[in-house]
């Protein structure tokens, strides 16, 4: 979420107070009252205030102790790619939660809150970012007096010169559950087939009961949970299986629950860096699963039995952070990477396609989780004689040696394309390069390299198969088959990535190793994958013995042209 920037321009607040008073009368600010007054504001923006639907707040302490504070954000959120750069007011009308709660705020750069009394409030800022910022948080308290259960809503609305705002309300109830998950111990140094119990334990800290609770449990593509519950509705995406489990009965504050029995947690075949996350909410305010439909369980039914019971009447914290435990587990297993390239053909001027990339040869699956950093890179040089006309979206130029380029619109001699951050087992990253050939150069070799994400690091340390981390991408080769290697380079065999590796005229390794393509992949021209998987060819020769070279090999395609004749 984005915060706002502290501006030079001065806060316009004179008269802010006076301004609140008439809004309150007015009720509030919706963009259909800004037109009817105004149709000249019809097609201003609009931008959306928003928060929680729902804040707990502590009961009032009635020993004299520290009064305890709950957080609620308000927030702006305005039309994408659309931001403004004057000033706004935004409206907090307090007249719902008298006697219920207390309001103060904890303020944003650029922004100031001022109250009048108890029954309003006003901020004062000036410009908005595209997208969503956060106004100002509320820190709202119980008031003295209120009783458990009471009850209020607060509304905002919002004023600018140029924009119509939306209104928002929110509703503040005093005292409420807190469900609090247990941290559970775990070896988490593992290898594949690995099980460990996990008896997930909670405890209610608040102030009430909690009637009926939802248990979510998420784990990365190479855990298990081989139970399966009637009462749980799963999800599977590329990484995570997600279970939520709706458990009913009432929830006493003070006491702690553990399931009737533990779940098993596995490392399966696919292990490798995983993560588990264990959370409990009580069902009115558990999320929702994803986009993807739930299929339910068919075992028996998920049950959770109190351990201690509840004896507190008042809550210890009502701290939503603390619902929810992760775990991250290491598993010693392999990746293999394979790379693939292609071969295609066309006279000079024609523009040919070449796909390349890599597979995950397995067995596990590799996950950057919760980082989000890449997992590898396809590293592509261009075959000598031709220019990309068309990369995929994602990939950059860089220049011969793999450094940064200015030019990043104009073709490049090398491509560095980044996978995603989770890789499956038998999955990868398939590319679709268009070539336009300037000159016919018979078995013009580029090179396709699966790699590290960064050059400086180009090893992939979970794959025992370095020597078919490395393709071919050839144009124009003498035979329908698989062109023969390259001579070989003072680096080959090493299958590593560097900028020697990635220069014109590398080549994968030995022709005809038959390393499998990416389904569905296929080049204009010859076709064939020429995956390495032997030794690593590489070019090191000086400029002038690439010249002669290419001379040699158009001599030969111009005898070979005459005998045809």
């Amino acid at each position: 979420m984005t915060r706002f920037s502290p501006r030079t321009a001065p806060l316009r607040r004179a008269g802010g107070l006076a301004a609140t008073a008439l809004l309150l009368a007015a009720g509030p600010l919706t963009v259909a009252a800004v037109a009817a007054a105004d149709p000249a504001r019809a097609a201003d923006p609009v931008f959306a205030l928003g928060g929680p639907a729902g804040t707990a707040l502590h009961p009032y302490a009635e020993d004299g102790g520290e009064p305890k504070r709950s957080t609620a954000g308000i927030a702006v959120t305005t039309p994408a790619g659309e931001g403004y750069e004057g000033e706004f007011t935004v409206t907090f009308d307090l007249t719902g939660v008298a006697g219920v709660a207390g309001v103060s705020f904890d303020e944003r750069p650029g922004v100031e809150c001022e109250t009048a009394g108890a029954r309003a409030a006003v901020c004062t800022g000036h410009g908005l970012p595209a997208g969503r910022a956060t106004v100002t948080d509320l820190l709202i308290g119980a008031a003295q007096g209120s009783e458990q259960g009471d009850s209020g809503t607060i509304r905002v609305t919002g004023e600018t010169g140029g924009a119509a705002f939306a209104p928002f309300t929110t509703r503040v109830t005093v005292g409420g559950p807190d469900l609090v998950m247990r941290k559970l111990t775990f070896d988490h140094e593992l290898t594949p087939g690995r099980k460990q119990q996990a008896p997930i334990t909670f405890t209610n800290r608040g102030s009430r009961a909690a009637e009926g609770v939802v248990l979510t449990l998420r784990h990365t593509r190479g855990l298990d949970i081989p139970q399966r519950y009637s009462n749980c509705a799963y999800t599977t995406d590329e990484a995570w299986t997600t279970a939520r489990c709706s458990v009913e009965g009432a929830f006493e504050a003070g006491a702690t629950y553990t399931l009737a029995a533990p779940l098993t947690l596995e490392a399966t075949t696919r292990a490798y860096r995983d993560l588990f996350r264990y959370g409990i909410h009580e069902a009115d305010g558990a999320r929702r699963a994803s986009a993807a439909r739930p299929e339910p369980g068919a075992g028996a039914v998920l049950r959770a039995l109190p351990l201690t019971k509840g004896a507190a009447t008042r809550g210890v914290d009502l701290e939503p952070g603390d619902n929810e435990q992760e775990a991250h587990f290491r598993t010693a297993n392999t990746a293999d990477f394979t790379a693939y390239g292609d071969e295609a053909s066309g006279p000079a001027g024609a523009t040919v396609t070449a796909d390349l990339g890599f597979r995950n040869a397995g067995p596990a699956w590799i996950g950057h989780l919760p980082s989000g950093a890449s997992v590898a890179a396809v590293d592509f040089t261009v075959p000598p004689g031709a220019t990309v006309t068309s990369a995929p979206r994602g990939c950059r130029g860089v220049t011969a040696e793999g450094a940064y380029r200015e030019e990043r619109q104009a073709p490049a001699p090398r491509y560095v394309c980044p996978a995603s951050a989770t890789v499956r087992d038998g999955g990868g990253l398939d590319l679709s390069f268009r070539l336009r050939i300037d000159t016919v150069l018979i078995g013009a070799v580029g090179g396709v390299t699966v790699r590290g994400p960064a050059l400086r690091a180009p090893g992939l340390p979970f794959d025992p198969k370095p020597g078919n981390n490395t393709a071919r991408v050839v144009l124009n080769g003498e035979s329908r088959g698989p062109s023969p290697a390259p001579t070989t380079g003072p680096d080959a065999g090493q299958g590593t990535t560097g900028s020697a590796a990635a220069t014109p005229g590398t080549a994968g390794g030995a022709a005809g190793t038959g390393t499998p393509r990416a389904p569905g992949s296929g080049a204009t021209g010859n076709g064939g994958s020429l995956a390495a998987t032997g030794s690593s060819t590489v070019l090191t020769a000086s400029a002038a013995a690439i010249t002669a070279l290419t001379a040699g090999l158009v001599l030969c395609a111009l005898a070979g042209r005459r005998r045809r004749v």
